[in-house]
């Protein structure tokens, strides 16, 4: 009994550390139940946007770009969604940063970006587009210090057939505030 009361007490001193961490610099935090509620919470979501990609829960939402002086419509952005089956989409800002925090942003990532250039290679096809447009995507700081990711555009790029002349890779506010 005394090895699980001493686990419980390093669990919670490691919660209020992490607590204490994401506050700033000199502080500290006593442990509240509240967190162990939250750090439940964030390992349930970790295990369903796992299984998410399996289950072909994410989605691209395309956000047209325009040009400002001529009003024409230049490219589209991909944008991430996330639906659980039956359930709303959920928004952005609730799932990205798991997805980065757990290193699923980089499979997340790859799928998007093989799945965009796909997407704009049926559109041409099928004549969906009056031109070609470009095609911004965008990359997290852990995507784009991934040791794949020059791979894992070339084989985007080869599987769909898509321009790569007009692809963008953006770059998140994540890789902008980490330097």
């Amino acid at each position: 009994a005394d090895d699980a009361d001493m686990d419980g007490l390093i669990k919670q001193a490691d919660l209020a550390m992490y607590r204490a961490k994401e506050l700033g610099r000199d502080t500290y935090c006593f442990f509240d139940e509240k967190m162990n509620e939250a750090a439940g919470e964030r390992h349930q979501l970790e295990v369903q946007l796992r299984r998410a990609l399996e289950r072909n829960e994410f989605r691209l939402h395309y956000q047209p770009k325009a040009d400002l002086r001529t009003g024409r419509i230049t490219g589209v952005e991909a944008l991430l969604r996330w639906q659980p089956e039956g359930e709303a989409l959920v928004p952005p800002n609730e799932f990205i940063p798991v997805l980065e925090e757990t290193g699923l942003i980089v499979p997340v990532g790859a799928w998007a970006l093989q799945e965009a250039c796909a997407q704009m290679v049926r559109w041409e096809q099928s004549g969906g587009l009056r031109q070609p447009l470009r095609l911004a995507v965008n990359l997290s700081a852990r995507q784009f210090r991934h040791q794949d990711l020059v791979e894992q555009v070339s084989t985007a790029l080869a599987q769909s057939g898509f321009d790569p002349r007009r692809l963008e890779l953006e770059l998140t506010e994540s890789m902008l505030i980490d330097d």
